[in-house]
């Protein structure tokens, strides 16, 4: 029976993404369906919903989603953005990718880096994100809540009062912690790295870094042939830009692993280059990491790169694993020719252009295998 992937392509350089990479299923012509659906910006500005009920029903018949980027605003111009009849009806934009991840439970993040530019000292790694709690867990607030206020003291509060304040709670539950550090050996053992890097504050966050701690040494016992160790955030950022070749899997809650990630990204040669999955127990989502960049969209100049290496990781996931290392393979050949790079990479090429010598690359590649 065919795979099926609802491709969701959302908003910017979303949609000039998928449209540049998705030929590359014809080209493989693997058993896979693909459907397409509506999600972000549009969807608000039309029905007050980033993510209208049909959305989630072809959500709920698919074996993964591939997500283009999706554009977010601020409260008030979000609101601005509604036709006014949905204007003052209380419709709050909460971001798509946020609902993917709750919703469906998708606790893991995954973001991996390597150079695939060819410069300087080998390196490949794996950011794992925990998405469903930590200081992204949605308990934030303006002004200390009464509850709380027999709880936070601060000389600070004494001088305009608890009301000119904000106050945001950072979230760790066994539960999260054990799902979160039993996915990252598991990522480790599948990908063949040998170390597990905890990035945490526990020097400062001593009650949840010690909860922490506890937790993964209680899940590190579960496998022998992977070493772990935890590290300051801060002190692993500087580390990543250093010696990115000391690490395998990092994992991180929430706010620290999103720095991190993008750190990494960056380290990588730029988020254009960066792709990623989100994993839960009963589905995933894939997506590159770049966002909607509406100031480019429609201008040619978004790379592709990062959608060709989300398709990979969505084949991988559904059992296509030589496939997703030829789309690997080969993006990587044209990454490291300088005059094929698309603009964020120094070169020329526009993202149909570069998406054209992917594809072609993956086409003589697939040729030569099939002599072999």
């Amino acid at each position: 029976m065919n795979k099926k992937i609802l491709v969701l392509p959302g908003d910017g350089i979303g949609v000039e993404v998928c449209d540049a990479a998705l030929p590359v299923f014809d080209l493989l012509d693997l058993p896979v369906d693909l459907a397409f659906g509506d999600i972000g910006w549009e969807c608000w500005k039309t029905g007050g919903d980033p993510v209208p009920q049909r959305t989630w029903d072809q959500i709920a018949q698919s074996d993964a989603v591939l997500l283009g980027a999706i554009t977010s605003k601020p409260k008030a111009a979000a609101e601005a953005e509604l036709p006014p009849h949905l204007q003052g009806q209380q419709h709050k934009f909460v971001s798509p990718v946020i609902q993917l991840r709750q919703k469906l439970g998708l606790y893991a993040n995954v973001r991996p880096a390597s150079n695939i530019k060819g410069e300087g000292v080998p390196f490949r790694l794996a950011v794992i994100r925990e998405n469903t709690e930590g200081l992204y867990a949605g308990y934030d607030y303006r002004g200390i809540p009464a509850p709380l206020r027999e709880l936070v003291s601060h000389p600070n509060l004494d001088v305009y009062g608890p009301d000119e304040a904000s106050c945001t709670l950072r979230l760790q539950t066994r539960f999260g912690l054990e799902r979160l550090f039993r996915f990252a050996f598991e990522h480790a053992v599948a990908q063949g790295f040998d170390k597990v890097t905890f990035a945490d504050k526990p020097n400062v966050m001593r009650e949840s870094g010690a909860f922490a701690k506890e937790i993964l040494e209680q899940i590190s016992a579960d496998y022998p042939g992977v070493t772990h160790e935890i590290h300051n955030v801060d002190a692993i950022a500087l580390w990543l830009v250093r010696r990115p070749e000391s690490f395998g899997v990092i994992v991180a809650e929430n706010m620290f692993g999103d720095i991190l990630s993008d750190l990494a990204g960056g380290v990588m040669g730029g988020l254009g280059l960066a792709p990623s999955g989100n994993y839960g127990d009963h589905g995933a989502y894939f997506e590159p990491v770049h966002g909607s960049a509406p100031k480019m969209a429609g201008l040619g100049r978004g790379s592709p790169a990062a959608m060709f290496l989300s398709i990979a990781m969505t084949l991988e996931y559904l059992g296509f694993q030589a496939e997703a290392d030829l789309i690997t393979t080969s993006l990587t050949d044209c990454v490291r020719q300088p005059g094929a790079r698309t603009y964020d990479l120094g070169g020329t090429a526009t993202t149909l252009e570069f998406a054209a010598r992917i594809l072609n690359q993956i086409e003589t590649r697939s040729a030569r295998l099939a002599t072999v």
